[in-house]
């Protein structure tokens, strides 16, 4: 049944459009891994087939995933990667399948306003999530039941929650000025809240190793404060002209990152607090999220002008073009554990998926004459000359298409290179003849 799943959202395309095409376009695309592949190959002759390149697992996600009937306002993968939360200003909370993008369960209700944040326990047994009604929530992750009553102690907006890596404690941001810290296990607040802020805290974060915290706010600055005392260490870290909306820390603990409406990311030093480099230039409009990669190679950005950017974190230079996700501003951004994909949430109410980075099919790439090696539509459709659909190719395998005996794909391609063979396509109104009669 998993299998079913992932092909109808795999072939959605080509199922939808053409019944014919249920067959002519699946069989030599599905996964070689794939329990369905037996079962086509032996009652499915008379297909194109890939002679080469063929699919070892099921391709990616849709790039689009819809649920939410508000502004998505923050995204989360959990710990291992299977999962993604999102929390949206329809006040819930979902859970989605990170391989499928299909929804898992029903929402998570229980706020009244806005989800601002949202946060997987490094175990990935629970979810946090901060709301614009002031309170922050714990869920169960399996059940997406509520776990006790919800922290209250806020006096205005909660904008941002994050565990602790040891998973103990939980701590949040708000615009109230303040940053809390509580029991995860009790949802007790411990200590007095943490004051320095002259304005709301918008993005709290906890470095890896546990001791430290860091904060952005709208008074422009950064603040780093002791985890187990809550005193401020050093002095506010400066140098953004407007609002800070977004920090983290780099898996490594040597480097903080902020994003701020001021339009740039700028790199700190997470132990002196000093400015490393100069900031990162590239986005027309507010940046409203920044993250690292797992590995931290990378630095992810999303921003109100509509695109997220990816940028060489050791050199700071931007790496490839824009990821134009172009309806709405990006206001949240996570990046997967293989660091193979990008989510994004914006005002469309929808969850964009893209690629670390966006690969465009080299120049000496021309397409074929002959119909059946035309070069995919943006749609994935290969057409005859009349228009009529030939076959649909999955996305990952559109650009290095080409035929057994064309290698137009360099070897060392980023591309994947995937041949095709139609000696024995039966296409067009023969389409009947793929059946093995023998089976049916």
């Amino acid at each position: 049944m998993q299998d079913v799943c992932r092909f109808i959202i795999a072939f959605r395309t080509p199922i939808s459009i053409s019944a014919p095409h249920t067959y002519l376009s699946t069989r030599p695309f599905l996964p070689l891994h794939s329990t369905l592949s037996d079962t086509f190959s032996t009652r499915f002759t008379k297909a194109m087939k890939v002679v080469r390149g063929g699919l070892l697992s099921w391709p990616a996600p849709p790039l689009s995933w819809i649920g939410h009937t508000g502004t998505i306002k923050c995204i989360c993968y959990s710990p291992n990667g299977r999962h993604i939360i999102s929390g949206s200003s329809d006040a819930t909370i979902r859970i989605w399948d990170a391989e499928t993008g299909v929804i898992s369960g029903e929402p998570l209700k229980g706020h009244t306003y806005s989800v601002r944040s949202v946060a997987y326990s490094p175990d990935g047994r629970y979810i946090i999530s901060g709301s614009e009604d002031n309170t922050i929530r714990i869920w169960d992750a399996e059940t997406g039941a509520a776990v006790g009553k919800p922290l209250e102690g806020h006096r205005s907006d909660v904008s941002s929650v994050a565990y602790s890596p040891d998973g103990r404690r939980i701590i949040s941001g708000s615009e109230d000025n303040t940053i809390r810290i509580w029991d995860a296990e009790t949802g007790a607040a411990v200590g007095k809240p943490l004051e320095g802020h002259r304005s709301d805290v918008s993005s709290v974060a906890y470095s890896p190793d546990g001791r430290r915290i860091i904060s952005g706010s709208s008074d422009n600055t950064i603040r780093i404060w002791d985890a187990e005392t809550g005193a401020a260490v050093g002095t506010p870290l400066e140098g953004h002209s407007s609002f800070v909306y977004s920090v983290a820390y780099s898996p490594d603990r040597r480097r903080i990152i902020s994003g701020s409406e001021d339009k740039t990311i700028r790199i700190w030093d997470a132990e002196t607090g000093a400015a490393v480099g100069t900031p990162l230039v590239g986005h027309s409009s507010y940046v409203s999220s920044v993250a690292y990669s797992p590995n931290g190679r990378h630095i992810i950005s999303g921003s109100w002008d509509k695109t997220i950017r990816i940028w060489d974190a050791e050199s700071n230079i931007g790496v490839g073009s824009s990821l134009e996700e172009g309806i709405m501003n990006v206001l949240s951004t996570a990046s997967s554990l293989s660091g193979q994909h990008n989510l994004s949430g914006s005002n469309s109410n929808t969850i964009r998926l893209s690629e670390q980075f966006s690969h465009q099919p080299p120049s000496s790439c021309n397409p074929l004459h002959a119909c059946f090696y035309s070069k995919p539509d943006s749609n994935g459709w290969v057409r005859d000359s009349d228009r009529g659909l030939l076959y649909w190719v999955p996305p990952d395998c559109r650009w290095g298409l080409h035929s057994p005996t064309l290698i137009t794909i360099p070897l060392t391609s980023h591309l994947r290179p995937v041949s095709l063979d139609f000696e024995d396509f039966a296409f067009g109104t023969d389409w009947p003849q793929i059946f093995n009669s023998a089976r049916r």
